[in-house]
């Protein structure tokens, strides 16, 4: 089969930077949680600033630089939207009209929450592989911060100052230059159900009524989602050094979602990754969610890193624990 590359990033994040003060917490039975700890700052989406807004605006620079090099057109086109524009449209469509793009895949992807991207960037590496495509562009939207966590009633919560709003995209092509080395990618569904909705009035989230939409959170979930979130990133992380036949303590760049300063401490523990080579956004960024991973690659692309040849891992894990994944790229990147 082809081999494919990761050749660029690019990020998209809004303008207004929100403190704490923002936010009530008030959630008595949360409060204390190490996984509700809050951020100092996140970004919130402007009023009507859509999902296709901001991938546009990750997006351009990153085609901008693949036509300069005379890529040709984009073939495949892969989306992640944490809060659809709509309830039965995807933003692919929109998207590739907006970037006056004509791909041949275009493909809405629902699932894979936090870790969207190394899933997205599994699927769109086999498209490439079999030869029926050239080049691919993978973008996850975080969106819920500003609108669904900005609810007047919601965001007295604990757990609401937590994301943030952004976007990151990457782009792949058929080629070696900095190839995609392996993927690990795990499903489970049995954990899937313990990520619920929450409305006062017990309406289904589709009927109308007044009680505002949240996320499902009790101690004994929470319980349950940190001790899934500690194992699986290492898991993964893991199995995939291991086919790579390296020792996780040689990774040079781990990029992971960022969900919370605790996951972040137990991971680099678990995996012997010291601090300067596992980049921290939290605190400015909040949980991106999916679109941790590619905003804070890009972060440190804009920093000078990583060293062309580096071994790089991009891991994370979803919602409760239902997906987690890692992906292993040799380093050569493209200007950034």
């Amino acid at each position: 089969m082809n081999p494919v590359s990761l050749v660029d990033v690019g990020s998209y994040l809004p303008e207004r930077r929100v403190t704490v003060d923002f936010y009530g917490g008030d959630d008595d039975a949360l409060r204390e949680s190490v996984m509700f700890k809050s951020p100092r700052y996140r970004r919130h989406v402007a009023p009507g600033e859509s999902a296709v807004d901001m991938i546009e605006k990750a997006a351009r620079p990153v085609l901008d630089r693949a036509a300069a090099r005379g890529d040709g057109p984009l073939d495949v086109l892969l989306t992640n939207v944490q809060l659809p524009d709509l309830p039965w449209t995807g933003a692919g469509a929109a998207v590739a009209h907006r970037l006056g793009q004509d791909p041949d895949w275009v493909l809405d992807v629902h699932n894979g929450g936090c870790a969207s991207f190394v899933h997205m960037l599994r699927s769109a590496r086999q498209i490439l592989r079999t030869g029926e495509a050239r080049t691919a562009l993978i973008c996850c939207v975080q969106n819920t911060a500003g609108q669904m966590f900005a609810q007047s009633e919601v965001r007295r919560r604990s757990h609401a100052s937590v994301p943030g709003d952004g976007c990151g995209v990457g782009y792949l092509r058929v080629g070696d230059e900095s190839p995609i080395l392996d993927v690990e990618l795990r499903n489970l569904g049995e954990f899937a159900g313990d990520m619920g909705v929450r409305l006062e009035d017990g309406r289904r989230y589709w009927e109308p009524g007044r009680s505002q939409l949240d996320v499902s959170f009790t101690p004994d979930k929470v319980r349950k989602i940190i001790e899934r979130g500690n194992a699986l990133v290492p898991e993964v992380v893991g199995r995939l050094c291991d086919r790579l036949d390296v020792p996780t303590s040689a990774i040079d760049l781990l990029v992971t979602n960022q969900p919370n300063r605790l996951f972040l401490a137990n991971w680099r523990e678990s995996l012997g990754v010291d601090a300067a080579r596992h980049p921290d956004t939290f605190d400015e960024y909040g949980n991106l969610f999916g679109a941790a991973v590619p905003v804070t690659l890009h972060e440190m692309l804009r920093q000078g890193r990583p060293n062309r040849g580096d071994l790089v891992v991009l891991a994370g894990f979803a919602h409760a624990g239902d997906l987690a994944a890692a992906a292993a790229v040799r380093w050569h990147p493209e200007p950034a």
